[in-house]
């Protein structure tokens, strides 16, 4: 008898241990999740090209109203291709391949619905043609940021020119109020008939336009100061932090509260203005990232508080999702890599109304890739690539 006594109570302290041991764990492996949107990629969207069409480096997404996905890439300049060789030699040596038009639209499922874009009539074409967006009307912004693309385009949504906003070929002046200096993207603030420029790679601003005609109405550098053009030299993450952007100012998308959340992207961080250019607050991300940066496009939930805040970060591969109001990181996904799921220089980022997320690569990525949206939920603080899971 007293053989089982002592066996039970070694068994009850045993187990106390092991409930112990297991609650720890527990407690463990809560703390290191947190609830935020969850999305899984999908491998299959968009669907194939047609004409043996593909991708240069892809450096702007944008969607319009009936979630009609919008990219622009860059085509045979980043193609790595000679004239002599491929489709399009003299005479062919082989059927593929061959750049496809700068801008496509895809529809929600990932089928090609339109094609268009590049040089045209009563207006010049970017030398570098870098970001889209489709604003209230469904019309379609692009910047450039090659040498000389001191200008704006804006096309109706089937690509008719509606507005050359600036000269091309003018000097960089982050001071000018008649043309820009290699604009990365527009933004749009419908209700004020405001566009808002991260202008961008030449010039070191935040512009506001009229959406109408194109008039510059104010502009800002870091921390609302008057921009300065003088030359910042290398970031350093030890340094004091700089008082004005660095090249390129990568993002600038103001809020329905009536903030904007601007890209300094060399800078690592992001800064947050109220809309007349007031300071509010900034917050660095990976401080320590060198290089291109950590900081490169910014979107939106599409609640009506924007909850929260996607940061496309192309030099370590990955998404981050933030608390808009806080700026904190509540977790963050992705991974560097060729496969689906996976980026090799993730550059815009957008969403649709469903929640579903849009990114594209330059450099060598040359894609788009669909993440969609599964909801609210436990997720790692720190996500591997996020693959669909089995159901």
């Amino acid at each position: 008898m007293r053989r089982r006594t002592r066996f039970f109570g070694g068994t009850v302290i045993v187990l106390v241990g092991v409930l112990a041991l297991g609650q720890g764990v527990l407690a463990s492996t809560r703390a290191d999740t947190v609830t935020a949107p969850r999305f899984e990629v999908d491998p299959l969207w968009p669907k194939p090209l047609p004409n043996h069409w593909v991708l240069g480096s892809v450096i702007g997404v944008g969607v319009d109203s009936k979630d009609h996905v919008f990219i622009i890439h860059r085509g045979d300049s980043t193609l790595n291709q000679r004239t002599e060789v491929g489709a399009d030699a003299t005479p062919p040596i082989g059927e593929c391949c061959r750049a496809a038009p700068p801008i496509l639209e895809f529809d929600p499922e990932g089928n090609l619905v339109k094609a268009w874009g590049g040089p045209g009539e009563g207006y010049v074409w970017p030398v570098s043609n870098h970001g889209i967006s489709l604003d209230d009307k469904d019309n379609v912004w692009i910047g450039g940021n090659g040498v000389g693309d001191s200008h704006i385009l804006k096309f109706t949504h089937d690509g008719k020119l509606l507005l050359q906003i600036g000269e091309p070929r003018q000097a960089v002046n982050s001071n000018a109020t008649d043309h820009f200096g290699r604009v990365a993207k527009i933004t749009f603030d419908a209700k004020a008939n405001e566009a808002y420029v991260a202008d961008g790679y030449g010039n070191k601003r935040v512009a506001v336009l009229d959406m109408t005609t194109g008039k510059i109405k104010r502009f800002w550098g870091a921390y609302g100061h008057v921009p300065n053009d003088s030359n910042l030299g290398r970031y350093s993450p030890s340094a004091p932090l700089a008082q004005q952007f660095r090249n390129p100012v990568h993002c600038a998308e103001p809020t329905t509260d009536g903030l904007v959340y601007v890209c300094d992207r060399p800078n690592d961080r992001i800064q947050v203005f109220r809309k007349d250019g007031s300071f509010v607050k900034e917050v660095r991300v990976a401080p320590n990232t060198l290089g291109d940066g950590s900081v490169w496009d910014i979107a939106f939930s599409r609640d009506p508080q924007q909850k929260y805040l996607f940061l496309a970060d192309g030099k370590n591969e990955r998404v981050y999702v933030m608390d808009r109001q806080s700026l904190a990181i509540l977790t963050q996904f992705g991974d560097g890599g060729r496969q689906p799921g996976q980026w090799f220089a993730v550059h815009s980022i957008a969403t649709d109304s469903k929640g579903n997320l849009y990114t594209t690569e330059t450099y060598e990525g040359k894609r788009v890739q669909k993440f969609v949206y599964r909801g609210l939920g436990q997720v790692e603080r720190i996500q591997g690539v996020a693959w669909p899971r089995a159901r």
